[in-house]
């Protein structure tokens, strides 16, 4: 997800108690994250939207504040981020079996932390555009495996579907990464935003998780829908929008 380049200003008398707005945003479909960096060195980062357009600039946040700011922001980016959650989708239509899908999901989970964590903290870095068109690819190939096993039998990935999930979420890790890069970190608690922005992902992922087995429960048992041929039909559009943003994210690298 590409976002709009973050800007700094100074505020003589200092910004704390006083409230940050975003003029116009209400009258938008636009939410906005807002990074304001204090001259202690204390970083307080908010989510503006149309129904709260403003917040209020807090002069010495403290620990939980900033867990909490953190860990709505994780679970914001992972719900809001329609590229990892349709690759979260897709591994759902590949797997049947519960036990092989929470083995899948902990390695995608495993793999994408590893390396937020190495980008965070500067130990591996990653060109943001290159790693957007191949977590484009990754949703695509994971697509295209969730529909060839309907037709030709499960390919490898069928059959081990958590080394597929480990080595693409190794990828979608510097996505995060990225993100959280563009959102910035308190330079005095760096492990704890790190440590609660990676629970926020892994707390939204599992809330998807949730929400589509009980989906394909109710259609199952109620709707008496034929989920089969649903599927196919649903790694099919994973697929072909898949496939037009890495062709769009490639374009964009010439």
């Amino acid at each position: 997800m590409r976002r709009p380049p973050r800007r700094s200003t100074t505020c003589p008398g200092g910004l704390a108690g006083r409230s940050i707005a975003i003029d116009g945003l209400a009258a938008t479909y636009t939410d906005v994250v807002v990074r304001v960096q204090l001259a202690s060195g204390a970083v307080q980062s908010a989510r503006l939207a149309p129904d709260r357009p403003f917040f209020i600039v807090d002069g010495t946040p403290s620990w939980h504040d900033t867990a909490r700011t953190y860990f709505l922001l994780g679970m914001e980016h992972i719900l809001l981020g329609i590229d990892h959650l349709l690759f979260v989708l897709a591994l759902l239509l590949l797997v049947r079996n519960r036990w092989m899908l929470a083995k899948t999901v902990t390695a995608f989970t495993l793999a994408h932390s590893i390396t937020l964590a190495l980008s965070v903290f500067g130990l591996a870095a990653a060109p943001q555009p290159p790693v957007e068109a191949v977590i484009a690819l990754s949703i695509a190939f994971a697509a295209a495996e969730a529909a060839r096993e309907r037709t030709t039998g499960a390919g490898i990935a069928g059959r081990l579907p958590w080394v597929m999930a480990f080595g693409f979420g190794l990828l979608h890790g510097f996505g995060f990464g990225g993100a959280l890069r563009e959102i910035g970190l308190p330079q005095t608690d760096v492990p704890l935003a790190f440590l609660t922005f990676n629970l926020g992902i892994e707390a939204g992922q599992l809330l998807f998780v949730a929400a589509v087995l009980m989906l394909g429960a109710v259609l199952d048992r109620l709707l008496f829908l034929r989920l089969a041929r649903l599927r196919e039909v649903t790694a099919y559009g994973i697929g072909c929008l898949a496939a037009f943003w890495f062709l769009e994210r490639l374009a964009a690298l010439a």
